[in-house]
């Protein structure tokens, strides 16, 4: 099969089902996506080479026409259309001579200047065709922060017809993430617009997240350990002794996922001293002597 192999692109054998094509489609499209590898024209045009083979192969119909005529397969199907409906049907070697003619209004000007329309060709008239744009329909889509940290999948609805489309960890407020071209049936472009709720204990500064750590009085004049919340769980944090109320400590790669995939951003955790309540006797005569001794 001369020029582009649509299963070696993919990864995949001659006799791939139809959920094989899929995954491998999407196990690639993660790696190589453009708002995964920003300003890196190589991986662009592999992410593009990838859409093209997914949509032929993906497709019951392109696929058994580009298994048998391959590189050409496209324009196989204007061929075969044509001889379901005309002359091209039942004409043999040795048989009678072809006529043009016998195309009658349709003619060879319809035939390949719709063949060619897609490259912007001259038709049989003169007259130079271009290839039309594809529109672009942005889909807003609301997620928490905890699906932002791990990401997630959506199930939209573009035009009657329902899509599963992928969003990446380590989106905001903001980032577009791009479906590939094809998925819907009538090939329009998709941009999901992004939009991530605020969180009730995590403040998130672009990759970073800041949260509050209550720290009981004892602990910050004598130190100890205390419990950090973070978006993959609980982590310890030794307080040192002390410690100033706000006191910021950063936790190294507990914050939020660069889009890009290479590491995180950091967990800031803010220090909250807690103040002792409902004292004894007892406790309070304690800071009673503490005062004298700090006077």
């Amino acid at each position: 099969m001369a020029g582009k192999n649509y299963y070696k692109i993919l990864g995949i054998g001659r006799d791939a089902s139809e959920k094989q094509v899929k995954q491998a489609y999407r196990r690639l499209a993660r790696k190589y996506h453009p708002d995964v590898n920003p300003d890196n024209d190589a991986t662009e045009s592999k992410f593009k080479e990838i859409n093209e083979a997914y949509e032929v192969l993906s497709d019951p119909g392109k696929r058994k026409r580009y298994d048998q005529f391959g590189d050409n397969w496209q324009y196989a199907q204007k061929f075969t259309h044509a001889g379901a409906r005309g002359p091209f049907r039942g004409y043999e070697r040795g048989g009678a001579p072809f006529n043009f003619d016998d195309l009658g209004n349709e003619g060879l000007g319809d035939i390949f200047g719709d063949i060619f329309q897609g490259f912007g060709t001259r038709g049989a008239t003169g007259t130079k065709t271009r290839p039309k744009r594809k529109s672009v329909t942005d889909h807003p889509i609301d997620i928490s922060l905890q699906e932002a940290f791990s990401g997630t999948t959506r199930v939209i609805e573009v035009n009657g017809q329902r899509l599963e489309v992928r969003i990446p960890s380590g989106v905001n407020n903001g980032s577009k993430i791009r479906v590939a071209p094809g998925a819907t049936q009538a090939g329009e472009e998709i941009h999901l617009v992004i939009s991530v709720k605020p969180d009730k204990d995590f403040e998130r500064k672009g990759d970073d997240l800041h949260v509050e750590v209550p720290v009981p009085l004892v602990d910050a004049v004598l130190g100890g350990e205390v419990e950090v919340m973070s978006l993959k769980g609980k982590l310890a944090l030794t307080i040192p002794p002390e410690t100033q109320n706000g006191k910021a400590f950063r936790l190294a790669n507990q914050g939020m996922p660069h889009m890009n995939g290479t590491g995180k951003g950091d967990l800031v955790a803010r220090v909250r001293v807690v103040l002792p309540t409902n004292l004894t006797e007892e406790q309070r005569e304690l800071f009673r002597e503490l005062r004298s001794l700090s006077q």
